[in-house]
C-alpha cells in the first residue's frame, strides 16, 4: 500500500490481563478446530463497556463472560455450555451475546443465567453467528460467518427488527466478522475476515442494500475482525493476524497503526473512558487487555 501521509504509529499498552486463577490451558473441541488441538486457557473476545464503566468481554472455548472493574480487577460473570463472541447490552441488566455454538443468547448480568433470544431462523440453525450492533431505531445487524471463507462465501448478514422480523440482508460473504455503523447510520461497516477486507453496505431508505463495495484492503495471515467508529467516522479496525488495530479516514486511509506486543492477535475494540478516548483491544494471543488514547471520541453504543 501506498500513503501520501504516513499513518502515525504508536504502542498499545497492556491495561490489564486474564488472572492466573482463571487459567487452565486444557484442549476442548474449540481448540481442536481453531488451535489445531493446542491446549488453551482463554480467548477473549467481545468488548462493551456498561454505563458505570466496566468493561465486559467474552472468552470463546471455554464460555465465560467476565467482567473488569476500572482498576482492571476481574469478575467471572456467566460459564455456560457455549462459545460467546460478541456482546453488546440489551439494557442495563443484560447482554446480548453472538453465540457460535448457541445462536442468539442473553445474559442477566445480576445473576449469571444465560438463557435463549434468537437461536434460529425458520427452524434452521445459524452457522455460527459472531459479532452485533443496535442502531438508534433498535434494529439489531449481526454477522453469521461459521467457517466461510474464500472457499465458501456463504456467510451472512441479517438484520432483527424490534418487531422480531428477520431480514437476511447480505448472503454472499466470505467470513462476515465485526460490524459498526456510521455516525448517520446510512451505511454498515462489515469485516470479512477471510477476504482479508472490510465491505462498505448502504442501508437504503426501504430496508434493502444495494451497491455494496470493499472498502478497505489489508494483508497478512488473518483479516479484519472487530469494528467500531468514532465521532468523526473513521472507522477502527482490529486484525488479528497483523496485532494492529488501523484507524482509518473515510478514504479508508489509516491515520493511525496501533501496534500490539509480539505475537498479539488483536480481535476486537471498544470506546470507553469518562470522555470515551480511550481505545481498548482484546489481545486473544496473551488474554490481555491492551489500550491506547485516542484524539476523537468514539460512537455511543445504542440499545434495543
Amino acid at each position: 500500500m501506498f500513503f501520501l501521509h504516513p499513518p502515525q504509529v504508536r504502542e498499545l499498552a497492556r491495561f490489564t490481563s486474564l488472572p492466573q486463577r482463571f487459567r487452565t490451558r486444557t484442549t476442548s473441541a474449540w481448540a481442536d478446530a481453531n488451535r489445531a488441538g493446542r491446549p488453551t486457557d482463554c480467548f477473549l473476545e467481545g468488548p462493551v463497556f456498561d454505563r458505570q464503566g466496566n468493561l465486559y468481554v467474552t472468552d470463546i472455548p471455554f464460555g465465560r463472560v467476565f467482567r473488569i472493574d476500572a482498576n482492571g480487577e476481574w469478575t467471572l460473570v456467566a460459564e455456560y455450555d457455549g462459545e460467546p463472541n460478541g456482546m453488546k447490552f440489551l439494557d442495563d441488566a443484560t447482554l446480548l451475546i453472538t453465540d457460535y455454538k448457541n445462536g442468539l443468547m442473553q445474559l442477566d448480568i445480576a445473576s449469571g443465567q444465560v438463557r435463549g433470544y434468537l437461536e434460529r431462523r425458520n427452524t434452521e440453525r445459524f452457522r455460527g453467528v459472531n459479532d452485533l450492533v443496535f442502531d438508534r431505531s433498535g434494529n439489531l445487524y449481526f454477522t453469521d460467518q461459521g467457517q466461510t471463507g474464500l472457499h465458501d462465501p456463504t456467510g451472512r448478514l441479517y438484520r432483527l427488527r424490534p418487531s422480531g422480523q428477520l431480514d437476511l440482508l447480505l448472503s454472499n460473504v466470505p467470513s462476515p466478522n465485526g460490524v459498526c455503523l456510521s455516525p448517520d447510520e446510512s451505511v454498515l461497516y462489515l469485516a470479512v475476515t477471510r477476504g482479508n477486507c472490510v465491505w462498505r453496505v448502504p442501508l437504503l431508505a426501504d430496508g434493502s442494500v444495494a451497491k455494496v463495495s470493499q472498502f478497505f484492503t489489508s494483508y497478512g495471515p488473518s483479516g479484519p475482525d472487530g469494528l467500531a467508529a468514532d465521532m468523526e467516522g473513521r472507522l477502527v479496525v482490529a486484525n488479528p493476524g497483523l496485532g494492529y488495530v488501523w484507524v482509518l479516514n473515510a478514504r479508508a486511509e489509516p491515520v493511525w497503526v496501533l501496534r500490539g506486543p509480539e505475537g498479539a492477535s488483536t480481535t476486537n475494540v471498544a470506546f470507553g473512558g469518562a470522555d470515551r478516548r480511550r481505545l481498548f483491544a482484546t489481545d486473544s494471543t496473551h488474554g490481555d487487555v491492551l489500550y491506547a488514547d485516542l484524539d476523537v471520541a468514539g460512537l455511543p453504543l445504542h440499545r434495543r
